[in-house]
């Protein structure tokens, strides 16, 4: 069974048809999904789905949304992940370094999501762009216990290293699929066999052949084939690894929630 361990399942991208891109991940031999929070405003939508057996799900305030975000937003994911202790981690948080004009504003929500993690032994789900090194400087002097997932890495063999030494998993995506790709290919091949999940960001980083398509977790499988043809082991070998690296990091148990 895979696990797409990174995907946005509630955003309104899938309203229209969402029991047909189930059916159509689990045809694929896909049997659990990850859903993280982006924006309070999203956070029903996304508990909603974590109702379903086959999803988990997180909550978090994600850099992308600035604009969305509001005094008092800190203290309600704090409440929120009281109220909710089905969430398997706090996310998606991060920071994206081409939004220049928020930047401070961000590394001031990420510290205190990782306060938040900390606090409840959370792992964090964190989105970063342009800023893998200076995340990784400010996760050793933060040290979250739990680790988390560096989603939809796309840094050197050297900086997927930094993020494992401390405790972190990355995140393979669409993005290793591009014949351009060649750095991030590169660190996929050097990556120990417990260091990677797999995911989609479905609807966002299309595979390559499918660009401006609306990307679906049914893809994880082209995914794995791409990692494994990459690491030179069998697609088997990979989805095993991919499951159980996504089980450790959320606490998944087999056959359950």
């Amino acid at each position: 069974m895979l696990i797409d361990a990174h995907c946005h399942l509630d955003f309104p991208d899938f309203d229209a048809d969402r029991e047909a891109v189930l059916a159509r991940a689990r045809a694929a031999g896909v049997g659990h999904f990850v859903v993280p929070g982006t924006t309070r405003r999203r956070w029903p939508e996304v508990l909603a789905l974590g109702e379903r057996d086959e999803v988990s799900v997180c909550l978090g305030l994600h850099p992308y949304f600035m604009g969305d975000h509001r005094e008092g937003d800190v203290e309600a994911l704090a409440a929120a992940l009281d109220r909710h202790p089905e969430a398997v981690a706090v996310g998606e948080c991060g920071i994206d370094a081409r939004l220049t004009d928020t930047l401070d504003a961000q590394w001031s929500l990420f510290d205190a999501q990782v306060r938040l993690a900390k606090a409840r032994g959370l792992p964090l789900v964190i989105h970063c762009v342009r800023a893998n090194d200076r995340l990784a400087k400010r996760l050793r002097q933060l040290a979250p216990e739990a680790g988390g997932l560096i989603h939809a890495f796309a840094g050197s063999p050297q900086q997927a290293k930094a993020f494992l030494d401390l405790g972190f998993v990355v995140g393979l995506g669409g993005a290793l699929t591009h014949e351009r790709a060649k750095r991030l290919q590169r660190a996929v091949t050097a990556l120990p066999d417990d260091g990677y999940v797999l995911e989609t960001d479905s609807p966002d980083m299309p595979l390559a052949g499918h660009q401006g398509e609306r990307n679906e977790p049914a893809r994880v499988g082209e995914v794995c084939l791409r990692v494994a043809e990459l690491r030179g082991q069998p697609p088997e070998r990979v989805a095993a690894d991919s499951t159980a690296n996504a089980r450790r990091l959320f606490g998944l148990m087999e056959g359950a929630k």
